[in-house]
């Protein structure tokens, strides 16, 4: 029974998405529509989130388009960086591979960190183990040593907002 719940939840996710995408109630739109959400409900089932009804609370919207706003910040501080770090005559860089430890515990959330750190120019997000992500940056600072330090210059921003929209 609570399968078929899981289910008739999915159907009704996809077929809301079905309608925002295509933005027309003529009965060709509603009637492929409709085929298109019970077909895929069946088959991807399994991918979509475990409680897919939180999907419509408004805090959780709110919190989303807060994380994308400071993404944007950011990735713009970030371009000017790189840019600084490509014109400079010395090219001041010093590249390497850091351990990130992530406070979220979602795996929706920490692919969502993931992104955003390789979002930012100058990062790129190698691997997640755990609680652990491993991030190769452009700039590993000496101040740095300790893995709080780079936690918090690295993941602390996205991770405020992440945890607000996932946990």
């Amino acid at each position: 029974m609570e399968r078929l719940k899981r289910r008739l939840l999915d159907l009704i996710i996809i077929f809301a998405l079905w309608l925002l995408l295509t933005w027309s109630l003529h009965w060709q739109a509603l009637v492929s529509g409709a085929g298109l959400a019970v077909l895929f409900a069946f088959l991807l089932s399994g991918l979509l989130p475990e409680r897919a009804e939180r999907l419509f609370s408004p805090v959780r919207w709110f919190w989303a388009i807060m994380h994308l706003i400071s993404l944007s910040f950011w990735i713009v501080l970030a371009n000017f960086d790189v840019l600084y770090r490509v014109i400079h005559p010395s090219l001041p860089i010093r590249p390497g591979i850091v351990k990130v430890k992530t406070t979220l515990k979602s795996d929706e959330a920490k692919t969502f960190l993931a992104n955003s750190i390789t979002l930012t120019p100058g990062t790129l997000t190698i691997d997640i183990i755990d609680d652990w992500l491993y991030v190769h940056w452009i700039n590993v600072h000496e101040s740095l040593a300790n893995t709080e330090a780079i936690t918090r210059d690295i993941a602390g921003r996205f991770e405020v907002t992440l945890r607000r929209v996932f946990d």
